[in-house]
């Protein structure tokens, strides 16, 4: 899994930050987005995010995941 990947989310995901249902509980599974970032450092120091995987859906939805929540549908050559 690398940046510029595109994954779909497979694991059943509630969300509550979704741009069209705000504060509401929506569901992902299926949802298909690009790898943006895979967060290993911030301002050069080391972390171990718990959620790693930055995947961009559209314009204004992003979301966080765990390696183990998505799955690579087509790799960036």
């Amino acid at each position: 899994m690398k940046i510029g990947d595109r994954v779909c989310v497979k694991n059943s995901v509630v969300v509550y930050h979704h741009p069209e249902n705000r504060s509401q509980a929506v569901e992902i599974k299926g949802m298909e987005g690009e790898i943006v970032a895979i967060v290993h450092e911030w301002h050069g120091r080391p972390v171990s995010a718990n959620w790693p995987v930055l995947v961009q859906f559209d314009k204004k939805f992003r979301a966080h995941f765990k390696e183990d929540e998505v799955e690579v549908i087509a790799a960036e050559v």
